[in-house]
């Protein structure tokens, strides 16, 4: 990796990294942190107005240290910095503790920003560079009952509009996955009505694209309209995974059918049809997306599609396509499914090191949690399918690998990240901090009980158990969120 990348806008972008904080110490500099993503329509639009400004490019060469990171590349880091959305502009000492930032930037107020910042840290670098992050505390109510926290789960939920919260509105799964397991498990009508309101609301409104298909990430409103039209792939893998299961379940055509058309545009658009995997995203575009027919996009320039494959949301596509090829007993969907876990692997997995976190010509970022535990369940998956044994001994290898290197033995529960950086540097700044994100430690649990009924391995379970009882006290604070806690206990009852 280059030390530097200078864009065509002027500013000398640094990756994170030791060295360009060791710059900072050197030069007695702040640092501006800029985490973007490549389908994000407002840091490309900051990137097109306040940083192509040749006087402000300028001022950020000689008084900061910039850097770049790109939130799906990084998602660890995006989930310590990130100052309420992309893009994120924030202000760091040396030492990577936050002095002061926000979202977008406009050009306009840029350079009074950039002024002001440097000339306040220039004013007390001794007190700046002696800032102490917070220590995590892990915090949360008294454990509550399943049927308790279920109740959590749907208090929120939209009778007008479907969904839950009221804007803007994200479709979150793991509330629908428990919906649909109360109303097979016991034809909950209640269950029932929360699930089909809001496949009915997301699936034939704003949020989906009527014309190439897919759901774009949110809509800004109550009533699931003016989205965000970038689309991912993690979003589109696990909403056409719950129209499925859905359609199948309660015995309703159209949303099997908007299953199909889902996978259709993943198939399409981000599918490498050659090598096998998935392409991470299709960047926002609100001038192509308001063409609304076929011929009318004709016209217009499709929106680009990021060349990375990140694991984590390659091996929920992997579970998704798996189970469509069994829904529509399409033989060449389950084929090309075990060759894309297969390139993940090949590309990403190191021995000893787990699965790394994206592959762009090259593997980079180790030692995330999610991707363990994803490509661990994908396996897993692709094990049921096959019965070739060595998609098991995989998985086993991930879970090992993870429990070695990010599991907290004292307290349970797994950090999300190793303690080390990806590229060897202690961890800087907030970097240092452990943190155990709630959902993905969930997921975890259940993965871990497959692990231990597949390999008769009773540590996974041991494990299993407890990560289940440190994320207990945090269940009650979650709103839907908790939902991934329900599903867990539901799990480990039925094994």
């Amino acid at each position: 990796m280059p030390s530097f990348r200078v864009l065509s806008n002027g500013v000398a972008w640094q990756p994170w990294g030791g060295a360009a904080f060791a710059r900072a110490r050197t030069e007695r500099k702040p640092v501006l942190l800029s985490i973007s993503a490549t389908w994000c329509h407002s840091c490309h639009e900051m990137d097109r107005t306040s940083y192509a400004d040749p006087f402000i490019a300028t001022l950020i060469n000689e008084r900061f240290v910039p850097i770049r990171v790109d939130a799906d590349d990084r998602p660890d880091i995006s989930e310590r910095y990130n100052l309420g959305g992309w893009p994120t502009t924030a202000f760091l000492t040396p030492d990577g503790h936050i002095l002061a930032g926000g979202t977008f930037v406009p050009v306009e107020r840029m350079p009074g920003v950039l002024a002001q910042v440097a000339e306040a840290f220039a004013s007390r670098i001794d007190d700046a560079e002696s800032d102490e992050p917070e220590a995590a505390v892990e915090t949360g109510a008294d454990p509550l009952s399943e049927d308790e926290l279920t109740a959590r789960v749907f208090a929120t939920f939209d009778e007008l509009h479907g969904g839950f919260g009221v804007e803007p509105k994200f479709p979150l799964i793991a509330p629908l996955q428990l919906a649909l397991e109360l109303w097979t498990g016991a034809q909950d009508a209640a269950s029932e009505t929360i699930l089909i309101a809001t496949l009915d609301a997301m699936g034939w409104s704003g949020l989906y694209d009527d014309v190439d298909g897919g759901f774009f990430h949110y809509a800004t409103t109550r009533e699931w309209q003016l989205p965000h039209s970038e689309k991912l792939l993690d979003v589109n893998a696990a909403l056409t995974r719950i129209y499925l299961d859905a359609g199948a379940a309660l015995q309703i055509a159209r949303f099997t059918e908007r299953g199909a058309d889902t996978l259709r545009y993943i198939q399409t658009w981000l599918a490498d049809p050659v090598d096998g995997g998935w392409r991470g995203s299709q960047q926002a575009d609100g001038r192509y997306y308001a063409a609304a027919s076929v011929e009318a996009r004709r016209g217009v320039p499709a929106p680009a599609v990021t060349s990375s494959l990140y694991a984590d949301s390659n091996a929920a596509m992997v579970s998704t396509a798996l189970h469509a090829a069994q829904v529509f007993n399409d033989d060449g969907l389950r084929e090309f499914a075990v060759k894309s876990l297969e390139r993940m692997l090949v590309t990403c997995y190191k021995p000893g090191a787990g699965v790394a976190h994206h592959f762009d010509g090259q593997a980079r970022v180790r030692g995330l949690l999610a991707d363990q535990f994803a490509m661990a369940g994908a396996c897993l998956d692709v094990f049921d399918v096959t019965e070739n044994v060595v998609y098991e001994m995989m998985a086993e290898e991930l879970g090992h690998y993870a429990v070695r290197v990010m599991w907290d033995e004292d307290r349970g529960g797994f950090c999300d990240r190793a303690q080390s950086d990806a590229d060897g540097d202690p961890p800087i700044g907030l970097m240092s901090r452990p943190l155990k994100p709630f959902a993905t430690n969930c997921d975890a649990s259940r993965t871990l009980r497959r692990l231990a009924a597949a390999s008769g391995d009773h540590e996974f379970a041991r494990i299993a158990e407890r990560t289940m009882a440190a994320m207990a006290p945090l269940a009650a604070d979650q709103g839907p969120l908790a939902a991934h806690y329900v599903l867990a206990m539901r799990a480990a009852a039925s094994r």
